[in-house]
């Protein structure tokens, strides 16, 4: 028995030094419904309106499906038209306003860019709570179809720089 403890110990230990990775704001290739509404197709610039985010469900480049384009990131391309955003997930709002990043939404990826990975926060895409609840109150298939089992309007992604007045 004592030579389980000790091996259970020495595992614990071990793995207490480990880091663990995120694939948060690593690029990934954004991703909007198919034709036939079940298969999914490249977001391409016309796609996209000036500054807005872009949130796209079902991006296989990143382990939670979520990739994201902020209305501040510069529009990046791939040589095949697709256009380039960051890995993300669902979070749970920041109430620290002092602080851009929360540990929900460290960036550990090493394939991060430097202007995102500092500006990585817990925010709403697109529509606030309020409004995400009313459109799933009041079609629940249409809702289903754009936002699957999701219910909360908060990801990580960049915030949005503070503006400067003169």
């Amino acid at each position: 028995m004592s030579s389980r403890l000790t091996l259970l110990v020495s595992a614990l230990l071990l793995c207490g030094g480990c880091k663990v990775t995120s694939d948060i704001g690593k690029p990934c290739l954004l991703v909007k419904r198919g034709a036939n509404g079940s298969d999914s197709a490249p977001v391409t610039q016309s796609d996209l309106a000036p500054g807005q985010d872009f949130i796209s469900f079902g991006a296989l480049d990143c382990e939670d499906l979520v990739c994201v384009k902020d209305a501040n990131m510069e529009t990046q391309v791939a040589e095949n038209g697709q256009v380039i955003g960051y890995c993300s997930k669902a979070c749970v709002e920041d109430t620290d306003d002092s602080a851009l990043t929360t540990d929900a939404c460290a960036v550990t990826s090493e394939e991060a860019q430097a202007q995102v990975k500092e500006r990585m926060t817990c925010r709403a895409l697109l529509l606030d709570q309020q409004a995400l609840d009313l459109l799933r109150a009041n079609d629940r298939a249409t809702y289903r179809a754009y936002f699957g089992d999701n219910t909360s309007p908060y990801f990580c992604a960049a915030a949005k720089p503070t503006p400067t007045t003169p």
